[in-house]
């Protein structure tokens, strides 16, 4: 299957609310995710206990979706944007772009690059 099919599955599958299901089908059983120069999270069990976490600090999304989509096998590039307000009652908007390695039809690594004032900001 040609890796830009898949990176759109991918992003239908997180517009959808779909993440962790996306974790599941998308990602290498060793994957590393990173946010910024943070140290990488390693492994998706890690990685899915991590984004559960995360989930559920969510209240309310107004807004999920990529903004751009560049592929160049194989990496890929997706411009997210997310509005959500979090259980704190707080919205936080930002801009992110996750960089990702792919092997085979699923991702290695993946980087989030995004600045974290931003989230402060919102």
């Amino acid at each position: 299957m040609a890796l830009k099919h898949r990176v759109q599955q991918l992003v239908s599958y997180v517009e959808q609310g779909k993440i962790l299901e996306a974790i599941e089908e998308f990602y290498a059983d060793d994957v590393t995710m990173q946010d910024n120069l943070n140290p990488p999270t390693v492994g998706k069990p890690a990685n899915l206990a991590r984004e559960r976490q995360f989930l559920a600090s969510v209240a309310q999304v107004h807004e999920n979706r990529a903004a751009a989509v560049i592929v160049d096998a194989p990496h890929a590039a997706i411009h997210w944007r997310f509005d959500f307000t979090g259980t704190n009652g707080r919205r936080m908007r930002f801009d992110q772009i996750a960089y990702q390695t792919w092997v085979g039809d699923r991702i290695a690594h993946e980087r989030f690059v995004y600045d974290p004032g931003t989230l402060e900001a919102a």
